[in-house]
């Protein structure tokens, strides 16, 4: 507790058991309990770090509004920079599209699982404090543990693990130095496997367009579709 700080001032989270302003409970990915643990505080509201194939990130359940904007605040982000959807099968794509466009289907065949995220058009029952447009970023990690944590809790909203601005969070104390204070579990997976943010591509325009470069190149991507790039890269 914060020197000065009465218990009747700290914020709790009666579901999930932890005060707001307390460390992070850290699990390690491999304990028999982590899925089930983790899964539990994302069905109460709570926010859960974990490791992907890029970086690690943090998230809540993709149909939480009020976890949603708990998250904009930990991260400290924009609340015009949209947040997206980590899924873990190709069926999750109803829950969180309207439509798939031709582009983002030819795409995800070819490099999903994998570190690149989709641009497509938002599922109108998906909160609209995700971000301001009528679209969502979506995208199945090459990581079972984000997989499996996905299939036991649902499609999750999820961002790097950091600070807006922050460096890439590689290990769990990056996580734990950054939003510690902000999340209710940590999964301690080791250092993530790719170190950078996923690649992403703009499927809901014709043709579609890269929108940041990452682990997948635009010349890996013109392979599968013809991707608009930069004035600097066409």
């Amino acid at each position: 507790m914060s020197p000065g700080t009465s218990p009747a001032e700290i914020e709790f989270s009666s579901s999930t058991g932890r005060a707001r302003d307390d460390v992070a409970e850290i699990l390690a990915a491999d304990d028999p309990q982590a899925l089930e643990r983790a899964a539990h505080v994302l069905r109460a509201g709570g926010l859960v770090a974990f490791p992907t194939d890029t970086v690690y990130g943090v998230g809540c359940l993709a149909g939480e509004a009020q976890a949603i904007a708990h998250l904009f605040e930990v991260k400290g982000r924009a609340r015009n920079k949209a947040i997206a959807i980590l899924m873990a099968d190709p069926s999750d794509w109803t829950l969180v599209a309207e439509t798939i466009p031709e582009s983002a289907a030819q795409l995800a065949r070819r490099f999903w699982p994998g570190a690149l995220t989709l641009i497509v058009p938002r599922h109108a029952d998906l909160p609209a404090v995700l971000g301001p447009n009528p679209t969502i970023g979506v995208r199945i990690p090459d990581y079972a543990l984000a997989r499996d944590l996905v299939r036991a809790a649902g499609p999750l909203a999820v961002t790097s693990a950091n600070r807006s601005g922050g460096l890439n969070p590689k290990t769990a104390a990056d996580v734990e130095d950054e939003i510690g204070s902000g999340v209710e579990l940590i999964l301690d997976g080791g250092p993530a496997p790719g170190g950078e943010p996923s690649t992403v591509v703009d499927c809901t325009m014709e043709p579609p367009v890269w929108v940041r470069g990452g682990p997948i190149s635009l010349a890996d991507l013109r392979t599968v579709v013809p991707v608009r790039g930069p004035s600097s890269l066409r």
